[in-house]
């Protein structure tokens, strides 16, 4: 007696399937420069280019939060590198930063000699520049310089009311006690 039916046999391959993704004709990311590609660091702030992706859920309100808690920079006096943990909050309007683009940029500042304060703002005034968002904040906590940690708070203006905007989170500086 013979069946149309195979035998009852489990076939296994050394080789695992190749994924092929779905081929997509357009995207928000069409245009990205250094997403997927390899990017140097830039040279300087200026230099950076940050990059933008269209929102995708325009008309609805909600934060993004990124933080950066080894962000680098060097003392304009001195040339001693200072260090912060910084936290940007934003509400998207049409855009979103790429996120390797702020990391990029972010990065240039490491051989960027300026104070504290010019390097927290000039970063939120940037990405509100880019990003044209409902709102942003930014925290820069800065390790002590001297023996004084300085913190610097910026943000466009006041916070949306129909928006969940945790704390930041980032305790007070309080050194070895």
């Amino acid at each position: 007696m013979t069946s149309d039916k195979p035998p009852n046999i489990a076939v296994f391959s050394a080789v695992a399937p190749r994924y092929n993704p779905p081929i997509m004709t357009q995207t928000i990311y069409d245009g990205l420069k250094q997403l997927g590609a390899r990017a140097d660091m830039p040279a300087s702030p200026e230099a950076a280019v940050l990059e933008r992706v269209a929102n995708p859920h325009p008309g609805t309100r909600y934060l993004v939060r990124f933080a950066a808690p080894e962000f680098t920079s060097l003392c304009p006096i001195t040339g001693q590198p200072d260090f912060a943990h910084l936290v940007i909050d934003y509400v998207p309007d049409g855009w979103l930063v790429e996120s390797k683009s702020l990391k990029l940029y972010l990065s240039s500042f490491r051989n960027h000699g300026a104070f504290h304060e010019a390097c927290t703002v000039s970063i939120a005034k940037r990405l509100a520049d880019e990003l044209s968002p409902i709102w942003l904040r930014i925290g820069g906590y800065w390790y002590p310089r001297g023996g004084i940690p300085i913190d610097v708070f910026y943000q466009t203006g006041a916070p949306p009311q129909d928006v969940w905007i945790p704390d930041q989170g980032v305790a007070a500086y309080r050194g070895r006690g």
